[in-house]
């Protein structure tokens, strides 16, 4: 099991120290989010501040970008951190695409397929010296003059992950994408009835395996030294839960397992602005089904028990200091 340490934007000088000491625990991987600043400016800051770890967003919103910037922007984090680059495309949801970044909204996942195709086309130009000859119903890029083509690197492909919630998207990055990267707000049963017979299908349309393809999380992780360290962070879930249980192209989730009433209450709290209301309406029953939770001498059985054979990786941290794990439990979760 790969272990990734989640790492939120702030000031670059700390999440550098974040990064460098995430990186001693033995961290394969550090990731960053796309809430409050931009994922690939912070990437790069992380890959400065580290040498083995693999840096990857997760995930960078695509749709408000043009492929070639996002091509040219993880093509320099690649470069510069020897190849230790990952990047994470996830589409955002309507509501934010529409009113948040005033970019259209239609066909997310096939927009997607042709974004993952048109970096891939770019990469080969910048890599091989191919013609950039990409026609997509979406995204037409033909022009790549040799003046404005970084030289190649010598390193691997950069790998790319979609972000994924709904059959149709799972299936899609199972078909075109290195990896996807699920949701935290999932259940076992979800990913077991819906997430894994998508990702069989897209593999066996694309003609791969299983082994071909890394599915990372996909649940959300917790963990302290004792019981009284997991109550606030606990809380912090709650709160998650209702708040991404409040949109509506989540409630799949939600409808799996007939909880309907329970994503009408929170997207009517939502559209009321009533955000500090929804958590009390998560029962314990209602988290427990999202949440996995231990101390560190219980966790490592808790992520085998959820994610060994559906996911090769975890990430911790969304809720603490990763900073604050002892080194052995990371390597307790790696050999899983």
């Amino acid at each position: 099991m790969r272990v990734e340490a989640h790492i939120a934007p702030s000031e670059w000088s700390k999440i550098k120290d974040v990064a460098g000491a995430c990186e001693r625990l033995g961290f394969d991987a550090l990731s960053v989010p796309e809430i409050k600043g931009d994922s690939l400016i912070h990437a790069a800051m992380l890959a400065t501040a580290t040498e083995r770890a693999q840096v990857r967003t997760a995930i960078t919103i695509a749709f408000a970008r043009s492929p070639m910037v996002v091509a040219n922007a993880a093509w320099d984090i690649h470069k510069n951190s020897g190849g230790r680059f990952a990047l994470g495309l996830g589409t955002q949801v309507k509501a934010h695409n529409e009113r948040r970044f005033s970019v259209p909204w239609h066909a997310p996942a096939a927009r997607l397929r042709e974004y993952v195709e048109a970096l891939r086309a770019i990469f080969r130009r910048y890599e091989h010296g191919e013609k950039l000859d990409y026609r997509g119903q979406h995204y037409q890029l033909t022009l790549m003059t040799p003046e404005f083509a970084p030289e190649p690197t010598g390193l691997p492909p950069i790998p790319i992950y979609t972000a994924a919630v709904r059959p149709a998207m799972i299936r899609m990055s199972a078909e075109v994408a290195d990896g996807v990267r699920l949701h935290a707000f999932c259940t076992k049963r979800y990913h077991e009835e819906v997430i894994a017979p998508e990702i069989q299908a897209g593999l066996t349309a694309s003609g791969r395996s299983r082994e071909d393809f890394q599915v990372c999380g996909g649940g959300f992780i917790i963990t302290a030294k004792d019981e009284a360290g997991l109550v606030k962070q606990r809380e912090m879930i709650r709160y998650r839960v209702a708040f991404y249980g409040s949109t509506p192209s989540y409630r799949p989730v939600l409808s799996l397992h007939g909880w309907d009433d329970l994503a009408d209450e929170l997207h009517e709290l939502s559209v009321k602005q009533k955000w500090q209301e929804m958590p009390k309406r998560v029962s314990d029953d209602v988290l427990a089904a999202f949440l996995i939770e231990g101390t560190h001498g219980e966790l490592k059985q808790r992520v085998a028990q959820r994610f060994a054979g559906l996911s090769n990786s975890v990430e911790i941290g969304g809720s603490s200091d990763p900073r604050e794990l002892p080194p052995d439990l990371i390597a307790d979760l790696r050999s899983i």
